[in-house]
């Protein structure tokens, strides 16, 4: 199994403006960077965090997937995208930034609960209020 984040590095670095995105991108790479650190624990094969510019073609780093939208009337590349490849090679693509960030923590979560590390990521509290609505089940000692 292997998954690949990708990014717009502008916006990751601030330079597009909106402080949401920027915020919600640092959470992604951060948790990209810990689930790679840990990949072997949920039986990831690779990790992929690809940083994406403007004057490039953005092409994926290992999974080829690239997702669009239309806007005014024109394709256009989505700069933010979670790959997923599965055991059976079926690819599952998120492109909103609250599923992508959810995605992230979940796997998270779950290596959490297989090493006595403590492998929280310290989210935005942008990220933060998006996984605590997600509600994740970080939280073992909760009623079922």
């Amino acid at each position: 199994m292997r998954i690949e984040l990708r990014v717009c590095q502008h916006c990751l670095n601030g330079e597009h403006g909106n402080e949401r995105r920027t915020a919600l991108l640092n959470d992604m790479v951060d948790c990209a960077e810990q689930i790679k650190e840990y990949k072997e624990v949920i039986d990831l094969d690779e990790v992929h965090i690809r940083k994406v510019r403007d004057d490039e073609p953005g092409k994926p780093a290992a999974l080829p997937v690239v997702s669009a939208t239309i806007q005014n009337d024109q394709v256009v590349l989505n700069d933010t995208q979670l790959v997923a490849e599965g055991q059976d090679g079926n690819m599952l693509v998120y492109t909103s930034p609250d599923d992508v960030v959810t995605v992230l923590a979940g796997n998270l979560d779950e290596i959490s609960k297989a090493v006595t590390e403590d492998v929280t990521v310290d989210l935005s509290p942008v990220g933060a209020e998006i996984v605590s609505e997600a509600d994740l089940g970080a939280n073992r000692d909760r009623d079922r």
